[in-house]
C-alpha cells in the first residue's frame, strides 16, 4: 500500500512539472480556469459564448459593464488610458492570452525547445504561436510589459493574419508597428500602448493560453473582451449572457425615460424615480412596439418591472 502510494506522488508530481514545462495550456487547464462556464466550449478548452451575445454586447457601455461586474464582486476588470488605432469601432471576442517576458538565452531555448514539442511554426519568430491559434470570433490579447521600441507584436502582415483569422483585432500591454498600413486595414482594430517603427527584439513568449495580467486586470483565456473608446473591460465568460441582457434593460430604460421627458407628461422625478403603475403601464406599450430592435423578451420587461416599486 505504502509502495502504491508512493507511486501515485511520484506520477503526481512528474504531471505537475511536466505541465510547467508547456508553452500553451492545455484544454484540461483552461477548463479548470473556466469551470463557472457550463455551455458548449472550442476545441482548446475556451467557453464558446455565442456569437449573437458577442455582437450585442458591443451595444453596451463601460458603466454598465462594469457596473454589472463590480456589483458581483469582480472589481477589477476594466483597464483604460489606452492609444486606439481606430476610434468609433467598438471590439468584442474571446480571448486568447499571450504572456512574453524578456528574453534570456537558457529560457528562449526551452521555449524553443518545448514549443517544438508541442507542435508549433519552426519557421519565422516564435511571436507567431499565438497567433496560430486563432479562431473565428477570438481576440488575440497579450502583455510584452508594456514594451514599446522592439516591443512591436506585431506589424501589417501579422496584423492582416489576426484579422483574416478572428474578424477582430488586439490589446496588447505593449506596441505594434506598422500604425499607418494597420489603420487602412478595414475591420481591424487595436488597442495598445504605443506605437514604433522598430522591429520585435528579445522577447519569449511564456505561456499561451494562461492568466496574464492587463492593466490591473487577471484576464483568463476565455474571457470575454468589451473594448471603446473609454478603455476595455475582461467579463468571465459565465457572466457575459447575464450582462447583455441586463445593458439592454438599463439601455430600454434610458431611451424610454427620453421619451418620456420629451413628451413633457410628467414630472422629472417621477420619471428618473420609481415609476407609477401608470408610467410603467405606458413602459410595457412603449416595449412592445420596439421589441423587434431588441433580445430583451415581454418576459424580462414583466420580471423588471416586477422588481420595481410602484
Amino acid at each position: 500500500m505504502k509502495r502504491e502510494l508512493i507511486l501515485i506522488l511520484i506520477l503526481l508530481i512528474e504531471g505537475s512539472y511536466s505541465y510547467a514545462q508547456r508553452v500553451g495550456s492545455s484544454p484540461e487547464y483552461i477548463k479548470e480556469l473556466t469551470s463557472q462556464w457550463k455551455g458548449p466550449r472550442l476545441p482548446d478548452g475556451r467557453p464558446h459564448v455565442p456569437d449573437l451575445v458577442l455582437e450585442k454586447l458591443k451595444n453596451a457601455t463601460l458603466e454598465q459593464v462594469w457596473g454589472y461586474m463590480n456589483n458581483r464582486g469582480y472589481r477589477n476588470q476594466v483597464a483604460i488610458d489606452w492609444v486606439i488605432l481606430k476610434s468609433g469601432e467598438p471590439m468584442t471576442g474571446r480571448v486568447v492570452t499571450a504572456q512574453f517576458m524578456p528574453s534570456r538565452p537558457d529560457l528562449d531555448s526551452l521555449v524553443r525547445d518545448k514549443g517544438k514539442q508541442e507542435g508549433r511554426s519552426q519557421s519565422g519568430g516564435i511571436n507567431i504561436w499565438p497567433i496560430d491559434i486563432l479562431t473565428k470570433g477570438d481576440v488575440y490579447v497579450a502583455n510584452s510589459h508594456g514594451k514599446i521600441k522592439d516591443g512591436t507584436l506585431i506589424g501589417s502582415s501579422l496584423g492582416n493574419s489576426v484579422y483574416a483569422k478572428t474578424g477582430n483585432g488586439v490589446v496588447f500591454e505593449g506596441s505594434i508597428r506598422d500604425m499607418q498600413e494597420l489603420k487602412d486595414t478595414e475591420g481591424f482594430n487595436a488597442w495598445i500602448k504605443g506605437h514604433h517603427p522598430s522591429y520585435i527584439r528579445d522577447l519569449t513568449p511564456t505561456s499561451i493560453n494562461a492568466p496574464i495580467k492587463i492593466g490591473d486586470v487577471t484576464v483568463l483565456p476565455g474571457d470575454v473582451l468589451f473594448a471603446n473608446d473609454y478603455g476595455v473591460a475582461f467579463i468571465p465568460a459565465h457572466m457575459v449572457e447575464g450582462l447583455v441582457t441586463n445593458s439592454e434593460l438599463i439601455g430600454l430604460r434610458d431611451e424610454f425615460e427620453r421619451y418620456l421627458l420629451r413628451q413633457n407628461k410628467y414630472p422629472s422625478g417621477q420619471i428618473h424615480g420609481d415609476w407609477s403603475a401608470e408610467i410603467k403601464a405606458e413602459y410595457r406599450k412603449w416595449f412592445l412596439s420596439n421589441a423587434k430592435k431588441t433580445t430583451v423578451t415581454i418576459q424580462q420587461i414583466d420580471d423588471y418591472l416586477v422588481k420595481m416599486k410602484d
